[in-house]
């Protein structure tokens, strides 16, 4: 099991097995919220605690809400939003892996998608070559 937590402890996230890779994207979103994301379906994820969210305003139809600890304002993961679920169903959820410590991530390829150029659909261009954690 992997477990991360907020700063001051008051909202938990685990899952049962390490991500497949973890993205550290350079959206807007991603960079202010200081996420690494790891991916998982929402089974998989046990939260704990109070979290807020928050999506977009700079979308017409945000796919994602950020939590995060309504205490200590940690970004802890996020899930998709009723209109993304909608379309896609309830597939995905992300866990800031930022909050885990990189060795028990040891081994996991750390990727630099430029969420930053992309539109939203067709293939993510990476920033550059992924590295291996730990």
């Amino acid at each position: 099991m992997l477990a991360v937590s907020c700063l001051c402890g008051q909202l938990r996230v685990e899952v049962a097995k390490r991500p497949d890779y973890v993205n550290e994207c350079n959206c807007t979103l991603c960079r202010k919220a200081g996420a690494r994301w790891g991916y998982f379906h929402p089974s998989e994820v046990k939260v704990t605690g109070e979290a807020k969210g928050y999506s977009r305003a700079d979308k017409d139809d945000p796919a994602a809400e950020i939590r995060f600890c309504e205490r200590c304002g940690s970004t802890t993961h996020f899930t998709l939003t009723a209109s993304a679920i909608a379309k896609f169903g309830n597939v995905t959820m992300g866990v800031n892996m930022a909050l885990a410590e990189e060795s028990d991530l040891a081994g996991i390829e750390l990727r630099f998608p430029d969420g930053r150029a992309w539109e939203g659909a067709g293939e993510i261009v990476y920033l550059r070559e992924a590295r291996i954690l730990g």
